[in-house]
């Protein structure tokens, strides 16, 4: 199968195979779309089972940052970088400076920052051969930094929404939430969600990121494969995506699906049959754009940790809109935020504000 053919190949701009042999660096570059501005989306170190897995990766997530930036109302485009992790290349400042180095020559048609994997560490090596990088450290109160709090941020401000919608309910007071990896995105929802008065439930195959959070939090844990179909109200998924299928839907106990990972579903397909389920889809790549938005006003600048927040808050509004069209027209969530990012990419971003 050519990369034309692939399934997840979607209009892609271009996709670049990016391979260093001094240190070790391999990996792809996909840019969606540049008709909002440059592509911007950040880059992801995983340990792929093939070339296969990265390329379709790849191809999904920077679809999903178009979408994501879209309807977000950011100058960006929609790009992602996957680096292909393995034992014989650890991760070194001279990989991050030899993919700055492949950044730098795509002339600012992409803009990366960290993802998975990735820290603001990492970052500063790729920043030391290319400006076409955010996610770098805070200076005073400028925007900036590691976007994983305001990911986690937007995420709860959208769960709130979500829980409004489904259980009619103002306050997290009691929800039960069920959140599915506990690292630097999820641990900072936790917290969020605890202060809130959520009684939470977590796995993570990572048992330092699940004791900091038992150190931390009054948490129930449970193993990884059980979590996702916790009797809750809430489930949050907020490690890698992929994990609603046709198998998993029918077993989910959850009234609420609302959470951090990218491309939670495994096809648009699955969409529907949350709906046949009962259950409430929060569109991933509209619920979890707070780091995104973080990392737009880093990298434009002129831009304070005040005004992030405030443009996170402009999340749970955006998902009233979609709830309330899916529940006027049965209509699945991501059908309609899909149809609302393909508008305001056709419309050169005129029509951001109105989901209908």
């Amino acid at each position: 199968m050519g990369v034309f053919d692939h399934p997840e190949f979607d209009q892609h701009e271009s996709l670049h195979f990016v391979q260093d042999s001094a240190s070790g660096l391999k990996s792809i570059i996909a840019i969606h779309s540049t008709a909002l501005g440059p592509a911007a989306g950040g880059c992801r170190r995983w340990q792929y089972a093939s070339d296969a897995d990265a390329l379709t990766d790849a191809l999904r997530l920077s679809r999903g940052m178009t979408y994501k930036n879209a309807i977000a109302g950011l100058k960006f485009g929609g790009g992602k970088a996957v680096i292909l992790a393995a034992d014989a290349t650890p991760k070194s400042p001279e990989l991050f400076r030899a993919f700055g180095r492949a950044v730098e020559g795509l002339n600012g048609r992409y803009v990366t920052a960290e993802d998975v994997g990735c820290t603001v560490e990492d970052m500063r090596y790729v920043n030391e051969v290319t400006g076409y990088v955010s996610g770098l450290p805070q200076s005073g109160d400028s925007a900036g930094g590691d976007p994983s709090p305001m990911t986690a941020l937007g995420v709860f401000l959208g769960i709130q929404s979500a829980v409004k919608a489904r259980l009619g309910a103002d306050s997290l007071q009691g929800v039960s939430v069920a959140v599915q990896g506990v690292g630097h995105v999820g641990l900072n929802l936790c917290r969020l969600l605890h202060d809130a008065g959520a009684k939470l439930t977590v796995a993570d195959v990572n048992r330092e990121h699940l004791q900091q959070a038992r150190d931390e939090l009054p948490v129930t844990e449970v193993a990884p494969n059980e979590l996702l179909y916790s009797t809750v109200d809430v489930l949050a998924p907020c490690a890698l995506g992929n994990i609603l299928t046709s198998v998993t839907i029918p077993k989910l106990r959850a009234r609420i699906v609302a959470g951090a990972a990218n491309n939670q579903l495994a096809t648009p397909e699955d969409g529907a049959r949350l709906i046949e389920h009962d259950i409430l889809y929060a569109p991933d790549y509209v619920i979890n754009a707070g780091g995104i938005i973080n990392v737009a006003h880093e990298y434009y600048g002129d831009s304070s940790e005040e005004h992030v927040r405030a443009d996170v808050a402009q999340i749970p509004g955006r998902l009233d809109e979609i709830f309330a069209k899916a529940e006027a027209t049965g209509q699945p969530t991501n059908i309609l935020a899909d149809a609302w990012a393909r508008r305001i990419v056709a419309s050169g971003g005129s029509e951001s504000t109105v989901a209908a």
